[in-house]
């Protein structure tokens, strides 16, 4: 029984390669230099995080906080993912330093439980 001819690729297998047999002793391939890094702009630099603390005012669902700070502002924060990890518990009253970021002053993350 004779096997039909090989039609490419579409038949399975990787493609054939159309220029002879494979280079052994010719020149390296071409590699491109290293790039340099790019210059830091400070408009591009993460903006740090405010630290502030306060007070949980509130236990919500989702492992949601409202946290009542010193000036009277209240925010909503939630766990921060070393807290979640440590099963670190909050209940109303709590002290709490929180992070925020300074494009949004309505949300935080709790990132510590003072007591």
């Amino acid at each position: 029984m004779s096997r039909p001819p090989n039609r490419g690729p579409s038949r399975g297998g990787p493609p054939r390669r159309s220029g002879g047999p494979p280079r052994r002793n010719g020149p390296p391939r071409f590699v491109p230099p290293p790039r340099p890094p790019e210059p830091v702009d400070a408009g591009k630099q993460k903006e740090e995080a405010i630290e502030l603390e306060g007070t949980i005012a509130a236990v919500l669902a989702g492992t949601m906080f409202r946290v009542k700070l010193r000036n009277g502002h209240e925010v909503l924060a939630h766990i921060s993912g070393k807290m979640r990890k440590k099963f670190i518990r909050l209940v109303i009253g709590d002290a709490v330093k929180i992070e925020m970021s300074p494009y949004d002053m309505d949300k935080a993350r709790i990132v510590y439980r003072i007591g």
